[in-house]
């Protein structure tokens, strides 16, 4: 029997100076974790940088590996090649690409992605390749990962179904008038490194595509894909597919490859198609 790998994540917040200066060796300076080391001080630049591992824990020590190792290896090397790829305006997917390459040469487990937050709403991700080879990292995959939000009303309801059948399985939101969300969908693409799709083009595919077509609008009776008359039953998770299907011709003809997309209905309930 094949006992099933662990995965660790880890984050940790960085504050470089303005202008993206390394911060220098000062990887223990600063005793607020939360709001990155070393502390901000006057205007400056902040990121997080998630590790991901993936093996099997010590049977003694139950640790995959001490996150103090990988934050000693962040600060240490991945801050430094952020700094300097800030300052030298380098593409953020290649940069991604190295972080993972740093990551993996330093750590003693396997690295299954290296993640760069730019801003709360923003990802470049760098994702190894096939475990036969760990620590080529030339073959990584790079994924960019956006937020975008657009407020809009549904009601949900099964044309075939009783009106008491409906209420049953529906309850509040079943409610004829309908009912309204702040949906967030974050399309997750690939993209080619040396050749990234550009954030502008990917916010004008997302906006032309999902944004102008759902935003502001009661889904059964405003849009074709949630018709009250034919279409899909606008659950959270026909929504995730449909915007997967909507997204995925335009971002392949712009030079991206659409690998999911996830649609939060609130804080609480998210889906993500394909799984």
């Amino acid at each position: 029997t094949v006992r099933p790998m662990h995965r660790l994540n880890r984050t940790v917040r960085v504050n470089l100076p303005a202008g993206g200066r390394a911060p220098g060796n000062r990887p223990g300076e600063g005793a607020n974790g939360e709001s990155g080391k070393p502390p901000m001080e006057g205007l400056g630049v902040h990121y997080s940088i998630e590790v991901r591992c993936e093996g099997e824990p010590d049977p003694e020590t139950g640790y995959l590996i001490n996150i103090k190792e990988i934050d000693t290896a962040v600060h240490g090397e991945l801050v430094p090649l952020v700094a300097k790829a800030v300052a030298g305006g380098d593409a953020p997917s290649t940069l991604v690409t190295d972080l993972l390459g740093a990551a993996t040469r330093l750590l003693p487990v396997r690295v299954a992605s290296v993640a760069l937050h730019p801003s709360p709403h923003l990802v470049y991700e760098a994702r190894s390749p096939h475990e036969r080879h760990p620590m080529d990292t030339s073959a990584a995959e790079v994924l960019v990962r956006q937020m975008f939000e657009f407020s809009a009303a549904h009601r949900l309801h099964v044309p075939s179904l009783s009106d008491a059948e409906n209420e049953r399985l529906f309850g509040k939101c079943n409610n004829p008038a309908g009912h309204g969300h702040n949906y967030r969908v974050e399309p997750a693409v690939a993209v080619d490194p040396a050749s990234p799709l550009p954030i502008g083009t990917l916010e004008r595919i997302v906006d032309e595509t999902v944004i102008e077509r759902f935003d502001h609008k009661h889904l059964n009776d405003q849009t074709t894909e949630f018709a009250s008359d034919g279409g899909l039953n606008p659950s959270v998770e026909n929504i995730a597919r449909v915007c997967f299907e909507l997204l995925q011709g335009p971002l392949r003809e712009a030079g991206g490859t659409l690998r999911a997309v996830s649609v939060w209905e609130t804080d609480r309930t998210k889906c993500t198609y394909p799984a």
